[in-house]
């Protein structure tokens, strides 16, 4: 996804000056009043010492799913818990305050431009995006890419879930979804047939009432689409206020919701900057794992099972280092061949998007907002009391379409900013302006990952294979047409100075499908590369009780196993597959809710 603020970083080096006096105050005078006891987990201190322990559950990797799991699993007193992460924590002397590059949300360029807490990946040169190579943040973190997104809290269409249980996840379906969607969540408007009220992850509404947000949504109805209340409710298409993955003016994520809560469990022990890097086994058995921490290399155990829960690049990642994939290719590289399953690292499938932006004529953009003395503004306000412009990441509006008469449910997406961002953030903007994110949800092109070398510490080869079919190109075309038809309502009118980005002399198809191949970029939506199927699925992986096929007591459970990209954002989708593959593996019957209704067009004879 996508960011705010360019000047929250630190090439100002502002933020960090007040940032580092103000670290200094605390530990003299604690002058916030922190009161966050510092958590020393067992873990730690046991895996360095080198005591080899066994545990009944080993989950590798502390991101959006892993937390969940730690947490749920070790609800049960009887169960013990070891989760390991290869990034470190997401505090500093246990306060979120002090590590305010994660916890702020309008600082969120900070950690996805930089490798302290990234995996910093990166594709292949794109054959059919004029060969550019594509930047890949990942969270390498506690929290995962919970701790770098952009807070967006989408769940997908119902469909996409119908859809999985049709591709082979049987159990998979709507009905089954939604009550673990609902089981996470607390919303802050309540619960309702929809919403969870009770769970972990706080999710809002924006606050600004930003008067670009206001136009946007108007101009979205003067051209003719509806308005929807909760877009993650009963009815998806249409544009409304986005939910957001933000509690009191803090980033809420998973290491917030979920691990925060259990650390002090007597039966849970978490170990940071601990890179696993193989699985071990007895025959097809799965036993523990290897992992190299300060410089060591050293094993532990699992009595019950390992969970892969490091994501779409790292589980595969893992799982073919270990000998479990494409037994020809893991041959070449001279690792052992556990279990033949061609399907890891294949399937990999993403979401592409564009920024459509145009100059603002009135001087109310966020890009004052990036003025040094207002930067350091915003970030005391937020320090001393969580509010303010640092309290957002101020993607606060947002839609689903459809692309053309006889789609069925929306297959284009847009997320509003009242900001312009260039590169990824990485290039701080120079004018008034606003933009919208768009881009197709359910392309056609698909992707693989492989190993580089049997070498942990090496980036596997990531070719996402964008653009390779006309039908994607075709919908981007759709989403620049589209976009520049809500930008030029009369809503827009007393904002609107000329687009900056296509530019109006981007026009015809070809100088429009010349733009998306130079400017277009990952929305950062990486899945499906441990695909949930079937076992008679020679392209499967898992099934669907996460269970990796072929082998006994080693399950996935993250973005990787979805068998195809939802419809929105991936970080709510992934907490689901969390709550209810922790029910799986405690052996609960699944959750259920029946006949929920969803939204449809009255007619699929016109595109809205």
């Amino acid at each position: 996804m996508s960011y705010l603020i360019k000047g929250f970083r630190c090439h100002s080096s502002v933020m960090c000056k007040v940032a580092g006096s103000l670290f200094k105050a605390h530990t003299l005078k604690n002058p916030f009043g922190i009161n966050e006891p510092l958590k020393i987990s067992r873990a730690s201190s046991q895996l360095s010492s080198g005591k080899t322990d066994s545990y009944s559950y080993i989950i590798v990797g502390a991101g959006s799913a892993g937390c969940v799991l730690a947490n749920r699993l070790t609800e049960d007193p009887h169960s013990t818990v070891l989760l390991l992460e290869a990034g470190p924590k997401d505090t500093l002397l246990g306060s979120t305050r002090l590590m305010w590059k994660i916890h702020m949300p309008a600082a969120l360029t900070y950690n996805l431009c930089d490798q302290k807490y990234n995996w910093y990946y990166h594709t292949t040169p794109q054959r059919h995006m004029d060969s550019r190579v594509m930047y890949w943040p990942r969270g390498r973190v506690w929290g995962g890419s919970s701790s770098l997104n952009a807070m967006v809290y989408i769940r997908g269409h119902a469909e996409d879930y119908n859809r999985w249980s049709r591709e082979g996840a049987l159990g998979w379906d709507y009905e089954h979804c939604l009550p673990y969607f609902k089981k996470a969540q607390t919303h802050e408007l309540g619960p309702d047939r929809y919403r969870g009220g009770n769970g972990p992850l706080h999710v809002s509404r924006g606050k600004t009432n930003h008067p670009l947000h206001q136009a946007f949504l108007e101009a979205a109805q003067q051209a003719g689409y509806p308005f929807t209340d909760d877009m993650n409710g009963y009815q998806q298409e249409g544009f409304g206020w986005m939910d957001m993955t933000i509690h009191k003016g803090q980033r809420w994520s998973t290491a917030s919701a979920y691990l925060r809560p259990a650390i002090s469990r007597p039966n849970f022990s978490v170990a940071e900057k601990t890179l696993v890097t193989k699985i071990l086994f007895q025959g097809t058995k799965c036993i523990g794992i290897e992992y190299v921490k300060n410089g060591q290399r050293k094993k532990v155990f699992a009595n019950k099972e390992v969970i892969l829960s490091g994501g779409a690049i790292n589980s595969p990642q893992l799982l073919m280092l270990s000998g479990i994939g494409n037994a020809d290719d893991l041959k070449k590289l001279g690792i052992p061949v556990v279990c033949h399953l061609p399907g890891v690292g294949q399937n990999l499938q993403d979401h592409l998007e564009v920024y459509v932006q145009q100059k603002c004529t009135k001087p109310i953009t966020l890009y004052s907002a990036q003025k040094p003395l207002n930067m350091v503004r915003i970030g005391l306000e937020w320090l001393w009391k969580f509010t303010g412009e640092g309290a957002t990441a101020h993607l606060e509006s947002g839609g689903f379409i459809r692309s053309e008469p006889g789609v069925p449910h929306p297959d284009i997406q847009f997320h509003f900013l009242p900001s312009q961002v260039i590169d990824h953030g990485r290039v701080a903007s120079t004018m008034e302006a606003y933009q919208v994110h768009v881009g197709p949800m359910r392309s056609t092109s698909v992707g693989w990952l492989k190993l580089k070398s049997s070498d942990p510490n090496d980036h596997p080869i990531i070719e996402p294979n964008y653009l390779s079919t006309e039908r994607d190109i075709w919908e981007f075309r759709q989403c620049v047409k589209l976009t520049r038809e809500i930008f030029a309502q009369k809503a827009f009118e007393k904002f609107r100075g000329p687009e900056i980005q296509p530019g109006n002399h981007v026009q015809s198809d070809k100088d429009i499908d010349a733009f998306i191949r130079q400017k277009a970029d990952s929305a950062y939506h990486p899945s499906c590369t441990c695909k949930m199927g079937e076992p008679s699925d020679s392209s499967a992986v898992v099934d669907p009780q996460t269970k990796v096929i072929g082998v006994e007591n080693l399950r996935v459970v993250d973005a990787s196993i979805m068998p195809s990209v939802v419809t929105g954002n991936l970080n709510a989708p992934t907490i689901m597959i969390a709550e209810k593959a922790a029910d799986i593996i405690k052996g609960l019957p699944s959750l259920q809710e029946k006949n929920v209704p969803v939204y449809k067009p009255r007619t699929l004879e016109t595109q809205r």
